[in-house]
């Protein structure tokens, strides 16, 4: 037998394996054959290539006799049908198998014996989506971490039992050699070596004795501790069933509150009164919706007196300083447009897809999947493609410009604070294609492209490049023919904590404007995906955006509010200002993320009582509320094809003369699309292992370079200030249709569009293109 390996108390995961010669007949004798030992398992085969095809024979220990015939020889028997005599090589190869043998068999029995009560040890959980399902999850985990203590604790004396056998077995053989008559120096060895014998034995029982006591007393402990969490646990669900009670209780009466005042209003309205009285309580009506809330909002709108209005409409200047002297031409109509003919709109000249392959219904656990990456950032996990989205993350990006038309309105407004309530609009509005969605994007390989060519039906061409893949970033990069240009470079960051799912997109968005030269910037908030281990998913926005224009100074502040159960407040809810750079409000914004925006013109503002935590609270006379943006709605049978908005169910359409690198040509994302999911993951497999080797291939280059010359050891001063560089120092890869420079206006290191991609498709020149797919 040529297996090296010494046997050890070893989980009963682990393998032993190696050749032992097995009786077949009285003609064949012994014959050599490969022996595995596997979870309790003993089983054999003729070579080892038969262990992928072809098993023997297999015994199980857990019921099975072992016996030692002579020096070499021992015999398996499971009582019956299987009996196995085997013969080892020598007396040190057989002592090992038995050791070996021993282990496993008692494990088994011991796993034999749990086996029909480890599903009673679960059962105390709470139900799915209750409040106490943490608490089950820690009780299985306090159990788990007892019964592996205990197993460990019961190997110790498995082996303290063979120690004692075969050392008594030592002690006998050295005593009947003491009984011999040898010399005297042969007398004092065997002497020495059964005295080494004795107190190893005794050490072993020591060691054995300690182990248990330990147990004993980590049992003891955990017993009275569990006690204690149980009945904190307990009183929390009962607190949190009571506040829920209280809250429902709590909206009921305050639904009621709110019609019969309604019904007061209107009672009041069909009464006879004069003209002044009935403004007003239109007025009340229509800003009901801006009432405080226990959220404790930064202001308080309230409407505007009557003779704002009449002003207003009757073009009527002269308003106090507290108004805006910038926004005199403003009336309750939307926002002031450039009184240029509109232009009219252009038909499509290509008829795009309505429709994709339905969503299959594969069943798989997230969690199963998840458990083991709490903690982790969220590109660095292999997920399966069941848990994807048939679009890349640059596509993603690129549905951004699902509502463009805001940026078109925008360039023809002839007051920078009018642009800035487009822009901010469109700033929530990427948002809206997200409540539904759940799906992962694919992580673009590194040099995948994404161009969206609307210039004949939008006026706008879009490209999209990933410039990094860890930490992942993509450059994006969009002109207009309507007077704007918007350009991106964002780093995805994500951290899985267990429930819920945090994605912080990290980078600055640029909007610029011919008209005016106004340069708007801003960033985007946190994305949460809740319920990951147990209730349907669900997403929120939560954070705060600041749209800044650097030409003028103005300034808009966005709020998204977190979603609480507690609230009083609509859900999703975004609220903002639009200040000047003197800090004096000319806009309210008000609305939500996933359904439309609205705004209102400030007429007066003046400070209001303070608030909760005694900040004193602004608030804003404004005239009717007016829409701003609202969302497209979904098109017929959205809920089988990831919920795709009709902008999303073309942008992976396949089109003629894009580069090779274009996310439409990646065929694992193709396959998902077609339904394929089983392909479509051997072929990820695939794609991210080719992607591998070219990074490591192009890491040892870098590394070659730098240690022939002396020059390159320095640390280059961009690779102090760029995430990018200090978390892959070794990668050289440059961006193709992107150069890394400083960025003007907010000094960051970015990716911008340097050109030459839509020249290189007029000539359908796209030799300097990777091959990445």
């Amino acid at each position: 037998m040529s297996e090296s390996k010494t046997p050890t108390p070893t989980p009963a995961g682990d393998t032993y394996k190696g050749w032992v010669f097995k009786w077949t007949n009285y003609i064949k004798g012994y014959q050599r054959r490969w022996f595995v030992l596997s979870n309790g398992l003993l089983s054999y085969y003729r070579t080892q290539a038969e262990m992928g095809h072809t098993c023997r024979g297999t015994i199980n220990l857990a019921t099975a006799t072992i016996s030692v015939d002579d020096a070499c020889n021992f015999v398996i028997s499971n009582g019956g049908a299987q009996t196995y005599h085997l013969k080892a090589s020598c007396e040190v190869e057989r002592q090992r198998w038995i050791t070996a043998l021993e282990l496993a068999k008692a494990k088994a029995a011991r796993m034999q014996a749990e086996s029909d009560d480890s599903g009673d040890e679960f059962s105390p959980s709470s139900p799915p989506a209750a409040p106490g399902q943490g608490g089950g999850s820690q009780n299985s985990e306090i159990q788990s971490a007892l019964r592996t203590l205990g197993s460990k604790v019961e190997d110790l004396g498995t082996c303290n039992d063979l120690i004692s056998k075969h050392g008594s077995a030592l002690q006998r053989s050295l005593s009947e050699l003491d009984s011999l008559r040898m010399t005297g120096e042969a007398g004092d060895k065997i002497r020495q070596v059964t005295e080494r014998a004795t107190l190893f034995r005794i050490t072993s029982n020591a060691m054995i004795n300690a182990c248990r006591d330990f147990l004993a007393l980590a049992q003891a402990h955990s017993k009275r501790w569990q006690k204690a969490l149980q009945a904190e646990r307990d009183q929390r669900v009962r607190l949190e069933e009571t506040l829920e009670q209280l809250a429902k209780q709590h909206n009921h009466l305050e639904r009621a509150f709110r019609g019969a005042a309604q019904a007061n209003a209107t009672a009041d309205n069909k009464s006879p009164s004069g003209p002044g009285k009935g403004e007003a309580s239109d007025e009340d009506d229509d800003n009901e919706f801006f009432d405080a809330m226990e959220e404790a909002p930064e202001f308080i709108t309230v409407p505007a007196d009557p003779q704002f209005h009449k002003r207003s409409s009757s073009n009527v200047s002269g308003f106090n300083s507290e108004m805006c002297p910038d926004d005199q031409s403003l009336n309750e109509e939307p926002l002031a447009m450039n009184q240029e003919s509109p232009s009219q709109e252009l038909v499509p000249l290509k008829k795009r897809r309505t429709k994709i392959s339905d969503k299959p219904n594969y069943s798989l656990n997230l969690w199963s999947i998840m458990k083991n990456c709490i903690g982790k950032e969220l590109s660095k996990i292999p997920m399966p493609v069941n848990f994807n989205e048939p679009i890349s993350m640059l596509q993603r990006l690129s549905e951004d410009l699902e509502y463009h038309e805001l940026l078109d309105k925008g360039s023809k407004c002839q007051s920078s604070l009018e642009q800035l309530c487009y822009v901010a609009a469109f700033s929530v509005s990427s948002y809206s294609t997200t409540v539904h969605r759940t799906g992962k994007p694919f992580n673009p390989l590194l040099g995948e492209t994404y161009e969206l060519d609307r210039r004949r039906e939008s006026g706008y061409r879009s490209l999209c490049e990933q410039v990094s893949h860890h930490p992942p970033a993509a450059a994006h990069h969009v002109i207009s023919d309507r007077g704007w240009t918007l350009r991106q470079e964002i780093t995805v960051a994500s951290k899985f904590r267990g429930k819920y799912l945090s994605i912080m997109p990290l980078g600055t968005i640029h909007a610029i404007f011919e008209k005016g030269h106004n340069h708007y910037t801003w960033k985007k908030v946190t994305t949460t995906v809740h319920n990951i281990i147990v209730g349907k998913l669900w997403i929120d926005q939560s954070g705060d955006i600041d749209v800044v224009n650097h030409t003028t100074g103005d300034r808009c502040h966005l709020k998204f509010a977190p979603y609480s159960y507690f609230s009083r407040d609509v859900a999703r809810k975004v609220t903002g200002v639009v200040m000047d750079k003197d800090g004096k409000a000319h806009y309210v914004l008000s609305g939500t993320w996933d359904e439309k925006m609205e705004f209102s013109r400030v007429m007066q503002s003046s400070r209001g009582e303070n608030g909760a935590e005694g900040k004193q609270k602004t608030v804003y006379q404004t005239l009717k509320a007016r829409e701003v943006w609202r969302r497209n709605p979904l098109p017929e049978g959205a809920e089988s094809m990831y919920y795709f908005t009709s902008l999303a169910l073309t942008l992976n359409e396949l089109e003629e003369g894009v580069a090779p690198t274009d996310s439409r040509r990646r065929p694992d994302q193709r396959l998902m699309e077609d339904g394929r999911w089983d392909e479509a993951n051997s072929e990820k497999q695939r794609l991210e292992e080719k992607q591998r080797g070219v990074r490591r291939e192009r890491e040892r280059e870098a590394a070659s370079q730098r240690t022939s010359s002396q020059s390159e050891e320095a640390v280059d001063e961009d690779s102090l200030t760029d995430p990018s560089l200090k978390s892959a120092p070794h990668d050289s890869h440059k961006a193709l249709w992107f150069e890394r420079s400083e960025d003007q206006i907010t000094g960051e290191q970015v990716h911008i569009y340097k050109g030459g991609y839509w020249e290189a498709k007029d000539r359908g020149s796209w030799e300097d293109c990777p091959e990445i797919f």
